[in-house]
């Protein structure tokens, strides 16, 4: 563990309360000092949820570490389920917790309480956010599901979305809508949205729908093993991998995967007239593992972007990211230090990020627009309207929150480029208002303030150097005329000037770039 500013994921006991929060009808009694305690401000604040997480804390205090904190948590386990009656309860640790020890499931065993209790072993200091969830959600499943004879007709569960996930409520309408199509009924969605009693009967449906492997996948495979269910392993995000998915579906079920796709509109999008100056558009892509492989997939084969990097924050999936990322001959950065991240994002000068929370900061750091596809979020990432990142729609919604930053990028930079103009400028009065224009005046010819004189021989060395420049040995520095000079190419090729300037600038050896080696530069490249 480290103190940052920043982090992907939380301890193990987040995404415990991620599961638990999802269901209903399950409790979960942590064992946690005062200073744990938040699971009210994840929830309701960051997902405007509209009702308060199953949580009860035992927020023991530093004065209780010298008496019985295990009766304190006996005596909070015992309370919790007198007040909620649950139908299951999951008891653990927080991060803190763990270090005294109290064993909290033999604990709560001891009560005798008539409802299932889930032991959670969650080590804090060697596991995250994501590893919690799964192992959680697998030990649900283990305790309560149990194989039985399946449904009549053709029914699956789906497996995975939980609270404080990236669009998870829309996912799972959006992939059972889909489903629907086939001819598929969901049995269980869980763990969102289900109870323990849903749980109870998974074991009767045909297949499983897994669609986040961060926090479903050990749950998959026992049930796989346990109750005899096959689980699809292509997760629906995009055009391309949603039709892969139906055709898994149907290699699973025998049903026919055509569909009907009348609502789709990326593709006639993408290929459109006024899509196609973002063809060629260098992206960067970061965060959890499945959400950047999808989102690869989609930039360079469904919108025509250049994949210049990605890499995700779970060191679980290391492997299938270089798998992936090999594709694209990029080398992924698989890191948990957003200082990382945006070390790298500064290095290779994307036109678009595609990113977390975290990615959106560094973007408005650099000056780079940026598209959020993956947790960690905040609270506008959990919008009111619906809004999938699966199936048909979720790919149309995908294409509108990527283009959108480039598009608005753009109506940005002519905006900044046309601010001195006499019409423009910020006094002029908005347009739409009917403003009348009016010229720009100097403060010194309003009779205003007007700066003092600069000292004696300061202009001369001005007009000769712009401004005293220090240029390390062997670095390149740009000199303030050629910066603001810059600044007027649009943002969406500037990166790529900036970097055929310095490299044209450092083959000849020249340490300062001047407005003169710009258009020399741009006289170079453009033979």
């Amino acid at each position: 563990m480290k103190l940052t500013l920043w982090t992907y994921e939380g301890p193990p006991h987040v995404g415990a309360m991620r599961v638990a929060t999802g269901m209903k009808g399950l409790h979960y009694v942590l064992h946690a000092p005062q200073g744990d305690t938040y699971a009210d401000l994840l929830f309701t604040m960051i997902e405007r949820r509209n009702h308060r997480p199953p949580v009860t804390f035992t927020t023991f205090q530093a004065r209780d570490l010298g008496a019985d904190t295990a009766n304190l948590f006996k005596d909070s386990a015992r309370d919790a389920y007198n007040r909620f009656q649950p139908q299951a309860m999951i008891v653990g640790a927080s991060c803190t917790a763990e270090l005294i020890q109290d064993d909290p499931g033999g604990l709560a065993e001891a009560l005798g309480l008539p409802i299932p209790v889930i032991p959670l072993e969650l080590p804090s200091y060697q596991r995250k956010e994501n590893f919690g969830a799964d192992e959680t959600f697998y030990q649900i499943v283990k305790a309560l599901a149990k194989p039985m004879p399946r449904t009549e007709a053709i029914t699956c569960n789906i497996l995975g979305a939980t609270a404080l996930g990236f669009r998870h409520r829309d996912d799972v309408a959006e992939v059972t809508k889909l489903l629907a199509l086939m001819g598929i009924t969901v049995n269980v969605a869980a763990p969102m949205g289900a109870t323990p009693e849903d749980i109870a009967r998974m074991g009767q449906a045909h297949f499983n729908v897994l669609l986040y492997p961060e926090t479903g996948e050990t749950a998959a495979r026992h049930l796989e093993r346990a109750c005899g269910q096959p689980y699809t392993k292509i997760v629906p995000i995009g055009v391309g991998a949603t039709r892969d998915f139906l055709h898994e579906v149907s290699g699973l079920t025998g049903l026919s995967a055509k569909v009907d796709e009348s609502g789709l509109r990326l593709p006639w999008w993408s290929a459109s007239v006024d899509s196609t100056y973002l063809t060629g558009k260098r992206v960067y892509i970061f965060g959890d593992a499945t959400h950047v492989t999808a989102a690869a997939r989609i930039a360079a084969t469904e919108i025509g972007f250049d994949v210049v990097g990605m890499g995700c924050f779970n060191r679980e999936f290391a492997r299938p990211m270089r798998a992936a990322a090999k594709a694209y001959g990029v080398e992924p950065l698989i890191t948990d230090d957003y200082l990382e991240v945006e070390a790298e994002i500064a290095r290779l000068q994307p036109e678009l990020i595609l990113g977390t929370q975290m990615e959106r900061h560094i973007g408005k750091r650099l000056g780079i627009p940026c598209a959020v596809i993956s947790s960690p979020v905040h609270v506008q990432d959990f919008p009111a309207r619906y809004s999938p990142q699966m199936g048909f729609e979720g790919a149309n919604v995908i294409f509108d929150t990527w283009i959108h930053p480039l598009v608005m990028g753009l109506e940005e930079h002519l905006l900044t480029m046309f601010r001195e103009d006499f019409e423009f400028h910020d006094d002029a009065g908005a347009s739409h208002h009917g403003g009348k224009a009016v010229a720009r005046v100097e403060p010194a010819e309003a009779g205003g303030f007007a700066p003092p004189a600069p000292p004696a021989g300061y202009l001369e060395t001005a007009e000769a150097t712009e401004i005293p420049v220090v240029t390390p040995s062997g670095e390149v520095v740009w000199l303030p005329d050629a910066e603001r000079e810059l600044k007027k190419i649009p943002f969406f090729v500037r990166g790529k000037a900036k970097r055929n300037t310095e490299k044209y600038a450092a083959d000849r050896g020249v340490a300062q770039i001047s407005i003169d080696t710009l258009y020399e530069a741009k006289a170079h490249y453009a033979r």
